[in-house]
């Protein structure tokens, strides 16, 4: 939310404006959400709850829902030092908060969890997909690290289960241009002219009509991986969009049929201490064969 940028403001403090701007939220509510860290500036700091008006300044907060749904998986931390925290997403879980989702959204989680209020992701991945996120934990290197993922200087591997296609020859690539479909925001589909996405595919393993892939990102598209294994005539298993949509956003979720897409590893060298880094998931994707529900009880 930005501010105005009145030079003078009707407000002393932040605090006075949400009171008068988002008066659905009492005052006190508005005081102890700030002071327990729920109202956050640009750089994911905690706002108190004195703290003063800034004109055109942007101001974060996470929303209460009272029918927000549970994700009833557990994220897993894989590594963490004084610049980065590495962690395993599970499927279901947006990184960020989004739509119906605040307090159960990876960030959130882990801040409440870490204690960390300076947390903040280099990257994302789709809610349905698991696996590994990169997260920074100093807002000074926070530029650096994202500059990574704009400039393609991040190798990322991701793994899917499709069906196999014994008359295709591996490896292959897709290049195709990709734009949001007309009429559904929520989805992406290819269409004609200057490709600007590619990906290269693999073949890991089969089981039976089943096959394991082992996909590289070369750009960075909304749903890339997706619509470019549904237009090989692959959908990878358990998508709720491609090729056709299958749940509306209001149903509930079946955790026993999750997208099996699996963000897999990522490297690249760390642009603040110069090393070498590469994480690889610890998760599993289940083939469609096998029973999916592991709920965190």
């Amino acid at each position: 939310m930005a501010l105005p940028s009145d030079k003078s403001p009707a407000w002393n403090s932040l605090l006075d404006f949400l009171v008068d701007r988002l008066s659905t939220v009492s005052r006190d509510d508005w005081h102890k959400r700030m002071a327990q860290g729920e109202v956050l500036d640009e750089s994911a700091t905690a706002l108190s709850p004195d703290a003063p008006f800034l004109p055109g300044a942007r101001v974060y907060y996470y929303r209460h829902l009272a029918d927000e749904p549970a994700v009833p998986f557990q994220e897993a931390v894989l590594f963490q030092d004084e610049h980065l925290l590495v962690v395993d997403k599970p499927h279901f879980l947006p990184v960020t908060p989004a739509g119906r989702y605040v307090q159960q959204s990876l960030l959130v989680r882990l801040k409440n969890r870490l204690g960390i209020d300076a947390l903040s992701p280099i990257h994302r991945i789709d809610r349905e997909t698991a696996g590994l996120v990169v997260f920074s934990l100093r807002p000074q290197d926070r530029g650096a690290y994202q500059a990574l993922f704009r400039e393609r200087a991040v190798t990322k591997t991701y793994e899917a289960i499709a069906r196999f296609d014994g008359h295709r020859s591996w490896p292959a690539e897709r290049l195709s241009r990709i734009v949001e479909e007309d009429g559904a925001f929520f989805r992406m589909t290819e269409t004609a002219g200057d490709p600007n996405s590619e990906t290269r595919i693999d073949l890991l393993e089969q089981r039976d009509e089943w096959a394991r892939y082992v996909l590289t990102p070369v750009t960075g598209k909304r749903h890339q991986l997706r619509v470019h294994m549904n237009a090989l005539g692959l959908p990878i298993a358990g998508d709720q969009f491609y090729p056709r949509v299958l749940r509306r956003s209001d149903e509930p979720e079946d955790f026993a049929n999750p997208l099996r897409l699996l963000a897999r590893g990522i490297a690249f060298t760390d642009p603040v201490t110069g090393e070498v880094r590469q994480f690889r998931s610890a998760l599993q994707l289940c083939w469609p064969t096998l029973p999916c529900d592991r709920r965190v009880d």
